[in-house]
C-alpha cells in the first residue's frame, strides 16, 4: 500500500491535464456541503492572477492538491474548486485550514486582526507557503498582531506534521526558483508547547504550492514534487485531525 501511494502521487499529477493554464479570475465560491475545501485568503487590492500577491499559483496548486487529498486519502475533499476568502469574512471559520501565499507581503487591517484570532483559537489552522529571507519578519509581525503571547517556533523533521500521513525522509529540499535557499519550518502552538495543538504552520524559504502548480507540466523533477504533495498531505491530515 505505501508503495502504491507513492507511485500515485508521482502519476496523478501528470494526469491532470493542462487545466486551469493561462490568465484567471477568481472563481466563484463552492457553496458549504461538507467537503474539505482548500481555502486560500485574499489580501490587499486585486482579484485573479496578476493581480495581488496573495493570487500565485491560483487556481491550479489548490486544485491540485484537492485531488491527490481525495485520491489517497480518506478526505471528502471536493474536485470542483477552491475558496478564496477575506479575513473578515464570517463564512471563512466553517473552513478549519487557510493558506496564505507571499505572506511578506501581508498585511493585515486593524479589522483582520480580531478575526484571524478567533479563527486560530477556535481550533483553526494557517498555512504560510511561498515566501523568502528576510520576509519572514513581516510574518512574524502580523502574527505577533493577532497572536502576541504566541512565539515561532523552528521545527525539523522528528515534528509529527512531517509524518502524519506519509513518513517523509526529508524536508530539505530545494526552492523552484532559488535554489540556494534552505527550507526552514516554523511552527506557532498552543501555550507555545511544541508538543500541543499547531495553530500555524510557516514554510520559509520554500514555495511547495509552485510544485502543485506546476506538476502536470513536467517542470520541475518528479521526485521533487511527489515530496512536495506529500508535505500539502500531512499538513491538511494534521490540520483536519488536530
Amino acid at each position: 500500500m505505501g508503495r502504491l501511494r507513492s507511485l500515485l502521487v508521482l502519476l496523478l499529477p501528470l494526469l491532470l491535464g493542462g487545466q486551469g493554464r493561462g490568465r484567471v479570475m477568481v472563481n466563484d465560491n463552492l457553496d458549504y456541503n461538507g467537503q474539505f475545501v482548500f481555502a486560500r485568503i485574499r489580501y490587499g487590492n486585486g482579484w485573479g492572477f496578476g493581480g495581488s500577491t496573495w493570487s500565485h499559483d491560483y487556481p491550479r496548486a489548490d486544485r491540485h492538491l484537492s485531488i491527490i487529498l481525495r485520491d489517497l486519502t480518506t478526505i471528502d475533499a471536493t474536485k470542483d474548486g477552491s475558496n478564496v476568502f477575506e479575513l473578515t469574512d464570517a463564512e471563512m471559520f466553517r473552513y478549519p485550514i487557510i493558506y496564505v501565499s507571499e505572506p511578506g507581503y501581508w498585511i493585515m487591517s486593524d479589522a483582520d486582526v480580531p478575526q484571524l484570532r478567533a479563527f486560530l483559537l477556535k481550533g483553526g489552522f494557517i498555512i504560510f507557503d511561498d515566501f523568502e529571507e528576510d520576509h519572514i519578519l513581516n510574518v512574524e509581525l502580523q502574527m505577533t498582531r493577532a497572536l502576541p503571547e504566541f512565539k515561532m517556533t523552528e521545527i525539523g523533521i522528528d515534528h509529527p506534521i512531517f509524518n502524519t500521513f506519509f513518513r517523509m525522509k526529508t524536508i530539505d529540499f530545494p526552492h523552484p526558483m532559488m535554489p540556494r535557499l534552505r527550507a526552514r519550518y516554523f511552527g506557532i502552538f498552543e501555550d507555545n508547547d511544541p508538543s500541543k495543538r499547531m495553530l500555524a504552520l510557516i514554510n520559509h524559504n520554500s514555495d511547495i504550492a509552485e510544485y502543485w502548480e506546476w506538476s502536470a507540466e513536467g517542470m520541475f523533477p518528479v521526485d521533487i514534487t511527489s515530496d512536495a504533495y506529500k508535505l500539502g498531505v500531512n499538513y491538511i491530515v494534521y490540520g483536519m485531525s488536530h
